[in-house]
């Protein structure tokens, strides 16, 4: 399946990331060098993956729900906020990202 990425850079986009999102979300944010994450103030489950620079994935978190935080991880390089069940990756495979 494919969706679309928006990778976050900035301060504002880093800080706001999905949250207060009201409407389901169809899309997923893709946040360099980022170890750990927080779901306060967010309104819907999303699922997480956390990959190394090569994409593959070392974590993965189903169906988070708001209120909760993930602490930093070691050999973290790209954390993904996903909308939930649109993807069946296993830790040890590889993402595919498309520019």
């Amino acid at each position: 399946m494919e969706i679309n990425i928006k990778i976050c850079k900035t301060f504002k986009t880093r800080l706001l990331g999905l949250m207060f999102q009201k409407k389901a979300i169809d899309f997923g944010l893709c946040f360099p060098h980022c170890n750990s994450i927080h779901t306060f103030f967010m309104r819907q489950n999303i699922d997480v993956i956390m990959t190394d620079k090569n994409n593959k994935i070392l974590y993965i978190y189903k169906n988070l729900k708001p209120w909760k935080i993930i602490l930093p991880k070691k050999n973290i390089y790209y954390t993904y906020e996903l909308p939930i069940n649109k993807f069946n990756y296993k830790i040890g495979d590889t993402l595919e990202i498309l520019i």
